[in-house]
């Protein structure tokens, strides 16, 4: 079942941006419904997998915050439904479990975000700002220069990435971190610096979700059995320079 808050879809009303929030615990989704409105938001409910996609056919939110644990649809197979669809508008998904296994699984599946329960709502009310700042930003025309390192070729407007011509098909995380290193090539980057450039906060202290996603990275541009391009600095973070570039 899907409930509407004050109004729809942020527009020419004036009104707060259109949050898709799905639970399966109805006392969550008032809880939530009543904050956000209070802060600004129109939120708009669904109590399960099914009920969100259905919702989303009817009318794409600006931002969905999204349970991981329900049991007709689970939030990561909701999530990896609406990436195949095509549909990008950031998801914040909410889960009991804290490990990084179980982010970096969310985040696959194409999560943007991730928030453990219990949580503070003035964080999630943060983090839901930020994903909107940062989906706002990715939509604005201009100021989006292609980046070629190499025969690596990187596209912010157009969201595209080609390596020798080929195609490779990324993530939204994925061409986030890729664009990251790409507008500082040959520079070293630590993994706190690219936590904060591309999740927007210190998204887990050990680091770890950077280097997990820079391993999808070097899957997907070495797939043909090209040079590799993204460099380990052992204790420090990671480096994207052209595959011909000598270095010690």
């Amino acid at each position: 079942m899907v409930t509407q808050g004050s109004s729809p879809r942020n527009g020419a009303s004036g009104d707060g941006p259109d949050v898709l929030v799905v639970d399966d615990d109805a006392g969550i989704l008032r809880s939530l419904q009543r904050a956000l409105t209070l802060e600004g938001f129109s939120p708009r409910t669904a109590d399960g997998g099914l009920a969100a996609l259905n919702a989303v056919r009817r009318q794409a939110p600006d931002v969905m915050i999204l349970d991981i644990g329900m049991p007709d649809v689970d939030g990561a197979a909701v999530a990896r439904r609406l990436r195949a669809d095509g549909h990008d508008f950031p998801i914040c998904v909410l889960s009991a479990r804290d490990e990084v296994t179980d982010r970096v699984a969310g985040l696959e599946a194409g999560a943007d975000d991730y928030v453990v329960k219990p949580f503070a709502l003035e964080e999630l009310v943060a983090r839901l700002h930020a994903l909107l700042r940062r989906a706002g930003s990715n939509d604005r025309p201009g100021g989006q220069q292609t980046m070629v390192v190499g025969d690596l070729v990187v596209d912010p407007a157009r969201r595209l990435v080609t390596r020798a011509g080929r195609e490779i098909e990324l993530t939204r995380r994925e061409f986030d971190l890729l664009e990251a290193l790409a507008a500082h090539a040959s520079i070293v980057l630590s993994r706190a610096q690219l936590l904060e450039m591309v999740w927007g906060y210190d998204f887990a202290a050990d680091g770890n979700v950077v280097d997990v996603f820079v391993g999808y990275l070097r899957r997907k541009t070495e797939s043909e059995g090209e040079p590799r391009m993204i460099h380990t600095k052992r204790g420090i973070g990671f480096v994207l320079r052209p595959a011909d570039t000598l270095h010690p």
